[in-house]
């Protein structure tokens, strides 16, 4: 899974996904509570007191795996956490089902499917939206077996059909909310940073400050090339009283120029472009940036993955962050890789403050993994080819 399908509001924004645990707390502690007052009132329907009480404990399971899963010493709350919570709190509902085997009078006093729901929905900011709507599929399926046998067995007059709507519509309703909760809060933070991130290098070009080498005399070809060639073109055909020919044909050997230019830097050498910048010191002090991408892979790289890219390494690289930074690029395999290395100048970076300009790159797509220690700080970058 790439993309908006597999990405989570933890993984687009830590800081505030991590606001949401005490609410994961509050909604975990009140399905155990479901469980215990449901469990009491149907009290009479209990035919394996064991069955009952281990659903109460399996439940209890599924709602400390959940809490303790969100924890920030954890790291990223991974799919495998999601299946974890949903098969304990689905196996909770099944001890359920047993305990009350062919003495179910009804079924809307069962914690089953609201307790599973519940967990479901206190997922959404740790969870994908594909991953909620997955995981409510497949729980609301083994349900749906356990209320067919249940109604058998019970010898219940009211149709199959309506009693397994009724004991999957809770799963589905509260999944259906934290899935579209996940999927419209990712959205939304997706464009959020893409827009800040452009508007903040738009900006550091603008100042000269930039991520662009700067001046005609020691800059981009392109840049020289409107200093030395176009301006004086211009000021000429403002000052004549009409275009000839000639000038029309030289405006046009001026468009194509400045064209391959423009094309040449995009698609071939604006990653050595990044580490001139960052040497000269147009994002910090000046560091050492060494480049590393024999097969020019970084050029084909998308525009949001080059912007991603350069927001990493100009944060690593600026603020006397790092004495030297190395970026090497390897695609082969229908998979590419980018290592961005740093060597600390004053020492490492924070952790939380890595994990926030990390996030930019999921953003994007970019599997990313990160690794901070006294010597170094390693990024990298994972995406697929073709």
């Amino acid at each position: 899974m790439s993309g908006r399908f597999s990405l989570t509001q933890q993984e687009t924004d830590p800081i505030g996904g991590g606001t949401a645990a005490p609410l994961v707390a509050i909604g975990a502690g009140a399905a155990v509570t479901i469980s215990m007052v449901s469990t009491f009132a149907h009290r009479a329907e209990i035919v394996s007191p064991f069955a009952a009480v281990l659903g109460i404990l399996l439940l209890i399971a599924a709602a400390v795996a959940l809490v303790t899963g969100i924890l920030p010493s954890r790291g990223s709350f991974a799919s495998e956490r999601v299946w974890l919570v949903v098969t304990i709190a689905t196996a909770a509902a099944v001890a359920e089902y047993v305990s009350t085997m062919g003495n179910d009078a009804v079924l809307y006093d069962d914690y089953g499917p609201i307790t599973i729901g519940l967990l479901l929905l206190c997922m959404a900011p740790y969870a994908s939206w594909a991953a909620l709507l997955i995981a409510a599929g497949l729980s609301s399926g083994v349900l749906a077996i356990l209320v067919a046998g249940n109604a058998a067995a019970a010898s219940n007059s009211q149709p199959v059909a309506s009693l397994v709507l009724v004991g999957s519509v809770a799963i589905v309703a509260l999944a259906a909310a934290g899935a579209a909760y996940s999927y419209s809060i990712v959205g939304s933070i997706l464009r959020w940073q893409r827009e800040v991130n452009r508007e903040a290098l738009e900006q550091e070009v603008a100042d000269g400050d930039g991520l662009l080498p700067g001046s005609a005399a020691g800059g981009s070809p392109r840049v020289a090339l409107v200093a030395r060639e176009v301006l004086p073109f211009l000021a000429s055909v403002v000052a004549a009283e009409r275009l000839s020919v000639a000038d029309s044909d030289r405006a046009r050997e001026l468009a194509e120029g400045v064209q391959a230019e423009m094309k040449a830097g995009i698609e071939a050498t604006w990653l050595d472009d990044l580490a001139d910048a960052l040497r000269a010191g147009g994002a910090g002090q000046g560091i050492e940036v060494l480049v590393d991408d024999p097969s020019g892979a970084a050029a084909l790289l998308s525009s949001d993955q080059r912007t991603a890219l350069t927001a990493i390494v100009s944060w690593l690289g600026g603020s006397t962050r790092s004495s030297e930074v190395r970026i090497a690029v390897v695609e082969g395999g229908g998979a590419g890789r980018i290592e961005v290395t740093a060597v600390p100048a004053q020492g490492p970076p924070r952790h939380r403050d890595l994990e926030r300009i990390v996030a930019i790159a999921r953003a994007v797509g970019f599997r990313t993994e990160s690794m901070i220690s006294r010597e170094r700080t390693i990024v990298e970058l994972n995406y697929p080819v073709g």
